[in-house]
């Protein structure tokens, strides 16, 4: 009931999002359908329909990463102070988000039911005459076990994806002041605490010390949760009399996570993309040629592992190109552009990284229809549509997330007098570099990918 009454108290973005994801359960939810429908129609090839269920996987995990973006940005569900006093802790929230997550969904597989019967001609009498006749096996019974199977599979998995996304975490002990620890892949040690927002390039300040009582000793520091740290100069390191640095006293209050989560995972990433390559080349060398849409199941697995490694190295290509706009002595635009993206790259990283593998599978199934001159079903034109849809709509809705979290950071720089054309130019350029990064790498997979399949 709760989950109910936050539903309905919501706002009107959150109810055209959570649309978004009843949508796209129900296509989900239609294309399982028909490969069961498949599957009654032709139970002599058991191992195509078993194919046709495996090619569901990149929808039902493209409504899965959406579903679990909008559960992010709902803002009925957030932790607020005063609501664990009443009951509603940050694992009642998880729960309640991952209910209402289970309700939209359950909406969307619904939907998908009736428009399957209805096409079947269950409801009405009249079955559907068109090219997705041989997916609704039309006169067959369909068994009731494998179809609640199939339509429960949708919105089990992503109300389990919100719940596992949302759950209440421990905060992370920070390491002991002057610690080394060796990073993976041999990297040594990744420093005791993250630089603040300016301080890499801040005008020189790596150059030259700063002295005690200077404007860039005395400036101003943007945390990554959005509040602003106003150091004074005595809490800086100031050069002594023989050269080296003092070490200054703790600086009181919140210190940031000293563990970079977002760059990691970029090693795996390219470990994993590489694998993903050769296995759907070698897959795509041993495929008989001519053979339109049939596939074997390797270039499958090796597009799935594709996307999984550019998903994986998102955030650590999103954090090395804020690290390049900071290069070379930035300007103010330049250097704003480069903290907020190393700031937020855990969170607008994959989704760019998955927008990255679609556009490049797009491309590399374009190439493959138009070289064996066959035409795009409805069912593989829906199956695109919905994951080319799911991909942009989970981008934009962390967009948007990532825009109303760094709304305190925003208004604090409006009052400390900076322009808002600086603001908005620091936002073109952040989406110029992201562009201009991923976009070539984009079109480099998709060749990669699309070579041994028209050859």
């Amino acid at each position: 009931m709760l989950a109910l009454r936050l539903t309905r108290a919501a706002h009107l973005a959150v109810h055209l999002r959570r649309l978004l994801v009843a949508v796209a359960s129900a296509g989900t939810g239609f294309l399982l359908l028909c490969a069961l429908g498949h599957a009654l129609t032709h139970p002599d090839t058991p191992g195509a329909a078993a194919l046709r269920l495996a090619w569901c996987a990149a929808p039902l995990a493209a409504t899965v990463h959406l579903a679990v973006a909008v559960a992010r940005t709902d803002p009925g569900t957030r932790p607020r102070p005063g609501l664990s006093a009443i009951g509603l802790g940050p694992g009642r929230l998880m729960a309640v988000s991952a209910t209402a997550t289970a309700l939209a969904c359950a909406l969307g597989s619904a939907l998908a039911l009736l428009l399957f019967l209805h096409l079947r001609g269950d409801l009405t009498g009249s079955p559907f005459d068109g090219a997705v006749t041989d997916a609704l096996a039309v006169g067959v019974p369909l068994p009731l076990p494998a179809t609640v199977t199939l339509l429960a599979l949708v919105p089990a998995t992503a109300s389990a994806a919100v719940a596992l996304a949302l759950r209440p975490r421990e905060p992370r002990p920070a390491p002991p002041t002057g610690s080394r620890r060796y990073g993976r892949f041999g990297a040594y040690g990744w420093g005791t605490s993250r630089e603040t927002f300016g301080t890499y390039g801040r005008y020189g300040s790596r150059l030259a010390p700063q002295p005690a009582g200077s404007r860039a000793a005395g400036a101003t520091q943007v945390g990554a949760g959005g509040t602003l740290l106003a150091q004074a100069s005595d809490t800086l390191p100031a050069p002594t009399t023989d050269g080296t640095p003092k070490t200054p006293d703790a600086v009181p209050g919140p210190q940031p996570d000293p563990r970079p989560q977002n760059t990691t995972t970029l090693p795996w990433g390219i470990a994993v993309l590489t694998a993903g390559l050769a296995v759907e080349t070698y897959a795509g060398n041993t495929a008989t040629p001519g053979t339109g849409t049939t596939l074997p199941a390797g270039v499958l697995i090796g597009w799935a592992l594709t996307a999984l490694g550019l998903a994986l190295a998102g955030p650590g290509l999103t954090h090395l190109c804020g690290r390049l706009l900071q290069a070379a002595r930035p300007g103010a635009l330049r250097l704003l552009a480069g903290r907020v993206l190393m700031e937020e790259s855990s969170r607008i990283g994959r989704p760019l990284g998955v927008v990255c593998a679609v556009a490049s599978s797009a491309y590399a199934a374009a190439k493959l229809y138009e070289s064996d001159g066959a035409a795009i079903g409805p069912l593989s034109a829906l199956g695109a549509l919905l994951v080319v849809g799911c991909t942009v709509a989970t981008l934009l809705t962390a967009a948007v997330e990532t825009k109303h979290d760094r709304a305190d950071t925003t208004d604090a720089l409006l009052r400390l007098g900076a322009p808002l054309a600086m603001l908005r130019g620091a936002a073109a350029v952040r989406a110029g570099s992201l562009l201009v990064l991923f976009g070539p790498l984009a079109l480099i997979v998709a060749e990669l990918t699309s070579l041994p399949l028209t050859h």
